[in-house]
């Protein structure tokens, strides 16, 4: 689909989009069925004839799948498993995930056509944004195997702007190339932005004072954290974009340029439902869920029905473009998989970073998850700013306490911790320890 005729899609009526979406998830049935004998097993396993599966309402008959799926088929038919719909030789791009969820890395194969339809979704997202073509976009992140900003690196390329990899290089190093060329757009995680931005003020650097006007993140739910994002814009002087995927199935959300806080899903190119993360049944527009994708492009290694564990909230508002796409409200509110249970309130490591980020005394931290008289204890081990004296050190650990009883509704022990001591985090951060 060229990009005019996708960018028509965006506002067309819902009953027309889900014409378009029927019509793609059948060509993707017809496509993987028998070809693919991961997915050809597993639909005849639950004793379903492909072709009942005829539009978007009948995609409800097909089972979920999860990462631990994959991952276990992948454990059986190593290395790639055989969620393979094509012939090895057709394959052209090996990525994968970072093993933080399962132990265990994901590996994903793309064809040449599913990598350029996950460019095209780059396109969109860039087109989302209003990304310029003399804008200069630096992606400093380390250029493995992790999918990151592959995708976003190329898609912008293809585009004809200028796009530097730094990757192999130390946080002085990327600041150095961000300077001296000029980087309008930067595109990397929050928590990245951050330590970038705390390496420029021990160099006495002003970030405001750069050309850069744009960061794209991605890979935490930070962007959309009110607190964590206006600490990035405020250390940058530079408008924050979210951006959300996964190497499973590519890049398919995004924040618009008129639409600041809340995601917008490329519906063009996915089937998106929203679920009870404990029922599986279907939710109603603003009430949370569990965020599941059917990605219709990806035919080489395709998804269908996959719980993402992330947890998000349909907007029913109308968007102020006139696009008549799903929006996620306050972008990725959480995962599933990290739910805390302290004193009886449900907690998201997001809501605590959310009240950690308002304190700009706080350099980083780290939450401490144990088990005392069979409860969960949470302790937050926090790193102040090496200029705050001694004396406002056990005052700020006081604030924090109250704020995060104030608003989370439970005591969290706080421990101060030495100047440097905790990690600091070019790709997804690792806050959450459980002893």
């Amino acid at each position: 689909m060229n990009q005019d005729h996708r960018e028509d899609w965006e506002f067309s009526d819902r009953n027309r989009l889900r014409t378009w979406q029927s019509k793609r998830l059948r060509l993707l049935i017809e496509a993987i069925i028998p070809a693919n004998s991961f997915w050809t097993e597993r639909l005849l396993g639950a004793g379903i004839d492909p072709r009942w599966i005829q539009s978007v309402d009948d995609l409800s008959l097909l089972p979920f799948i999860t990462k631990a799926d994959f991952v276990a088929d992948q454990a059986a038919h190593p290395p790639y498993g055989r969620n393979l719909t094509f012939r090895s030789a057709d394959y052209s791009r090996l990525h994968q995930t970072s093993g933080t969820t399962t132990g265990q890395p994901l590996r994903w194969l793309d064809t040449p056509t599913s990598w350029n339809g996950m460019l095209d979704c780059w396109t969109t997202i860039y087109r989302w944004m209003k990304l310029r073509a003399d804008d200069r976009l630096c992606f400093p992140f380390s250029f493995g195997p992790f999918l990151g900003f592959w995708a976003g690196f190329e898609g912008a390329l293809r585009q004809g702007n200028m796009c530097l990899a730094a990757g192999g290089m130390s946080s002085e190093a990327r600041l150095k190339l961000i300077l001296e060329n000029e980087v309008t757009v930067l595109g990397c995680t929050p928590t990245y932005a951050l330590r970038l931005a705390e390496v420029a003020a021990e160099q006495r650097i002003d970030l405001k004072a750069s050309s850069v006007r744009a960061i794209l993140v991605a890979g935490e739910p930070g962007g959309s954290i009110p607190s964590v994002r206006s600490r990035i814009e405020e250390a940058w002087g530079a408008r924050v974009f979210d951006h959300w995927g996964m190497t499973e199935i590519g890049p398919l959300a995004s924040e618009c340029e008129d639409d600041p806080g809340n995601l917008t899903v490329i519906e063009t190119e996915c089937i998106a439902e929203i679920i009870d993360p404990a029922t599986a049944q279907p939710v109603a527009a603003g009430t949370p869920g569990e965020l599941v994708i059917t990605n219709l492009g990806r035919h080489g290694s395709p998804v269908l029905r996959y719980r993402t564990g992330d947890l998000v909230e349909a907007d029913p508002a109308e968007h102020a473009s006139g696009r008549t796409l799903l929006r996620l409200r306050g972008g990725i509110l959480g995962r599933t998989d990290d739910m805390l249970i302290v004193r009886g309130n449900n907690v998201f490591p997001s809501s605590i970073e959310a009240v950690v980020r308002e304190f700009p005394e706080i350099v980083e931290f780290r939450i401490v998850v144990s088990r005392q008289r069979e409860m969960n204890h949470v302790r937050l081990d926090i790193e102040p700013a090496a200029t705050l004296v001694e004396s406002g050190r056990a005052g700020l650990a006081d604030q924090l306490a109250k704020a995060i009883k104030q608003r989370l509704q439970f005591h969290a022990e706080i421990s101060l911790v030495a100047t440097g001591s905790l990690p600091r985090f070019e790709m997804k951060a690792k806050r959450l320890i459980r002893e």
